[in-house]
């Protein structure tokens, strides 16, 4: 309901819709600590409804806004690829959301919707503090990374913009 209420104001207010950002995610911190192998049901649920599947249901209210076409874009992290230490649900989460992106890019393209997740590596936010050993993580990163540094905010809207831009279009 919160969610057809959002896009029927923003319908009334704006008459189209462009962008979408879908920057939502979400995993009980205890399914963030130890194993992943203890994960419980309900914490593998809560972590793809809020990390995954809100971006079918915001795209799925979203694409009828986007009468010029549009972008939505989505935003992931290494950790749906790779295993990454005290992330565990989360990553689990992230590949599915990368692969809705997928999905959602096949069926919304036809209506010259693109679909686009944007893996930054960590971006140090109050949610990735909530991450046992995030600082180290960061760390790590810099040192393995090939510019040898973290990204910086800018440099992740400089990304979201192109790939919201007319530049992006194919």
């Amino acid at each position: 309901a919160d969610i057809a209420r959002v896009f029927a104001e923003v319908g009334q207010k704006f008459g189209r819709l462009d962008l979408m950002l879908h920057s939502v995610a979400y995993a009980p911190k205890d399914a963030l600590e130890g194993e992943f192998v203890n994960t419980s049901r309900e914490a593998f649920r809560i972590a793809h409804d809020v990390s995954a599947y809100s971006l079918v249901a915001l795209s799925r209210a979203a694409a009828p806004l986007m009468t010029n076409g549009g972008s939505i874009l989505a935003m992931s992290y290494y950790g749906a690829e790779k295993v990454v230490p005290h992330y565990n649900v989360m990553g689990v989460a992230k590949a599915s959301l990368e692969c809705s992106t997928r999905y959602l890019a096949y069926d919304l393209g036809q209506k010259k919707i693109r679909v686009n997740c944007i893996s930054a590596g960590p971006v140090n936010t109050l949610a990735a503090r909530g991450i046992a050993g995030f600082g180290e993580m960061l760390k790590i990163y810099e040192t393995k990374s090939p510019l040898r540094r973290n990204l910086v905010p800018e440099e992740l809207g400089a990304t979201g913009t192109f790939l919201a831009s007319d530049g992006a279009g194919a």
